[in-house]
């Protein structure tokens, strides 16, 4: 179930990635729902919203590490469920959906315009949505533990 999830985060990103750089020119914004969510080619070179413009080669190899490591820590020390498969699936995806872009063309394609919001593209939202259920996950569980260890 983790791999598919990977599967299916990366190749859906870098699907819609393919069409925006194809169809759209740089800077670009077709409004889907007028001054409330647009679709926008952005051209991000650094992290999340845009704070270290440049340093490619810095994100590269540490998205690469993370990947690793999370990969590492899913196998050999957290407990594998239907939850934390789907919240490592999304993040490892998401990472690798960016780590591709990165990569390949110097810069992570961003497209999700919300207006209100800083343009951002499904890897980033895996990544989001992923670490999110992975919290929740590790609260509640914690919780039970201290309640169950206090009865």
């Amino acid at each position: 179930m983790l791999y598919f999830i990977i599967l299916i985060i990366v190749f859906a990103d870098q699907l819609i990635k393919f069409y925006i750089i194809n169809n759209f020119s740089y800077g670009q914004s077709l409004a889907i729902i007028e001054n409330i969510f647009h679709l926008t080619f952005v051209k991000n070179t650094g992290a999340a919203f845009g704070i270290f413009k440049g340093g490619n080669i810095f994100f590269i190899v540490i998205s690469s590490l993370i990947i690793l490591f999370l990969l590492f820590y899913f196998y050999y020390y957290f407990k594998r469920n239907f939850y934390t498969k789907i919240s490592f699936g999304l993040i490892i995806g998401g990472a690798i959906g960016n780590l591709i872009d990165r990569i390949k063309l110097n810069y992570v394609v961003d497209y999700l315009d919300f207006r209100i919001w800083t343009v951002f593209n499904l890897a980033d939202s895996a990544i989001v949505v992923g670490a999110g259920i992975l919290m929740i996950y590790i609260i509640i569980k914690d919780f039970n533990f201290k309640n169950n260890k206090e009865s």
